[in-house]
């Protein structure tokens, strides 16, 4: 349970946060036509008959956006209605040429599941927690209105227009910023696993709409407000926080939360008043008489079940059954694109704990250094694992293995070839490391009668001296060996 609180003048109130999410379905025509979704085009150049409300036009759903919006149901463990319908929702706006969105408000194509969020102590998320999805319905998008292109007229892009959408409904459960945040990460990344969105927010293809009211714990829900459109992880955190303590600073101050839609502004982190909050009825829903009922039979549920890849929390299980830290089983499996490049360099032969750490550690840290990322890398799976491969078989040590892994990002050459081209390979010759520790030790002597009194931590001296004088090719465990036999 989270224990995040807002401290007003008269006490401390709770904050109640739903999530509306809205996500761009991943195919390459719209729910109900041909056009393209392609995201950058010139504005108006995806746009059929039936986008544009030409009379007659009727409208065709889309197979592939329905399959996807099962699947994304079945990754969390949702209920799959084999009866949906899809109705008129009646509203008129300059981007949307119907004048009404056809979506599915009585019978959605997928009902209750759940999302579970790990426990983040410094986030102030304690324990892992289960969030309530309420319902996932599909639905078409509106346009986008265009205020910069004339200095007195808005213009109409309707590119958007009949794109498929999922909203993701979610239960009123998540009670902090920070527990907002973890769900819609992970959603994304269940998203992005199941390929069903890409999760961009920054291009509009994943966007919260973020129900916020506050209360006395233990009272009663108070009145929402909805923020409409928030496209980021962390401005929906902001929007959190700001409203609640809007919320909370008016009612102590005497006045009343109105049930009101929201728009958030990054400039100011703020939230502003955009227009009254309508209920389903003002929308005057009702079944869209141009399209038959959904009627999903079971092959078509087998081959979305049998479709979908390995989850997130499933390998997160695997990668923790492996040995691998929790921390990094969560790096690894945040994003699909690093557990792909994680599994595959397994596949290539690494050892999982090794392999993690390096990943996590020296790679990341390599490609955040020269601002890339994985699809990106310089360096493949099957060229860590040959890298981690000779850390393995001791040919070189992990000092080296640093300095070859520089080699390779710079050549995009194979580990074992630097290695041999720059003679770098470790060694175990004896005679040759304790001709090192003899001379280290005579010039050392003081220290050497330190250790021998007792000063033990010296010995992590005589080590490094011993590396530095054989350039960091000796064989850490033979120069251990070694020196604790000349130093008695």
């Amino acid at each position: 349970m989270s224990d995040y609180r807002i401290k007003g003048e008269t006490g401390e109130w709770e904050v109640v946060i739903g999530l509306e999410v809205h996500a761009q379905i991943t195919t390459n025509a719209k729910l109900f036509s041909s056009a393209a979704t392609a995201f950058g085009a010139e504005p108006n150049t995806q746009v059929s008959l039936v986008d544009a409300a030409m009379p007659g036009m009727l409208p065709v759903p889309n197979r592939e956006c329905i399959r996807q919006a099962v699947r994304t149901g079945m990754a969390i463990e949702a209920q799959i209605n084999r009866w949906s319908r899809f109705d008129r929702k009646n509203y008129f706006y300059a981007d949307l040429p119907q004048g009404y969105q056809i979506s599915q408000l009585y019978h959605p194509l997928v009902g209750e599941g759940a999302i579970t969020v790990e426990a983040d102590e410094k986030a102030g998320i304690p324990e892992p927690k289960v969030i309530g999805v309420e319902r996932i319905h599909v639905e078409q998008d509106a346009g986008k209105l265009m205020h910069d292109q004339h200095p007195t007229m808005s213009y109409v892009d309707l590119n958007r227009s009949g794109v498929a959408l999922m909203e993701i409904v979610s239960k009123p459960d998540m009670r902090s910023p920070a527990e907002a945040g973890a769900y819609v990460r992970k959603l994304r990344a269940i998203l992005r696993y199941v390929g069903s969105c890409d999760g961009n927010m920054e291009e509009g293809s994943m966007r919260a709409d973020v129900n916020v009211s506050v209360r006395r714990p233990g009272d009663e829900f108070g009145t929402r407000t909805e923020t409409k459109n928030v496209n980021s992880v962390r401005f929906v955190m902001a929007v959190i926080e700001g409203e609640a303590k809007r919320q909370v600073e008016l009612i102590e101050s005497g006045g009343t939360v109105v049930q009101e839609t929201r728009l958030y502004d990054p400039d100011r982190n703020e939230t502003r008043s955009m227009r009254s909050k309508e209920d389903a009825h003002d929308y005057r829903y009702f079944p869209d008489p141009d399209l038959l009922p959904l009627e999903l039979d079971d092959d078509f549920l087998v081959e979305c079940r049998e479709s979908l890849p390995e989850l997130p929390d499933a390998k997160r299980d695997r990668y923790l059954a492996l040995g691998i830290s929790p921390y990094n089983a969560d790096v690894l499996t945040a994003e699909v694109e690093a557990a792909r490049w994680f599994d595959t360099l397994l596949d290539a032969g690494a050892k999982p704990v090794a392999a993690a750490n390096w990943v996590t550690s020296e790679l990341f840290g390599a490609l955040n250094r020269m601002g890339r990322d994985l699809t990106d890398s310089p360096v493949s799976p099957q060229q860590a694992a040959e890298l981690l491969g000779l850390v393995a078989d001791g040919t070189i040590s992990g000092t080296i293995a640093k300095q070859v892994f520089e080699k390779m990002l710079e050549s995009g050459g194979g580990a074992a070839e630097i290695v041999e081209r720059d003679g770098l390979k470790q060694t175990s010759d004896t005679g040759a490391i304790e001709a090192e520790i003899a001379k280290i030790l005579a010039a050392n002597a003081d220290k050497v009668e330190q250790y021998k009194g007792g000063k033990e931590a010296l010995f992590g001296f005589f080590v490094g001296q011993t590396m530095k004088a054989m350039q960091g090719k000796a064989n850490p465990q033979v120069v251990n060996e070694l020196l604790k036999k000349a130093l008695g």
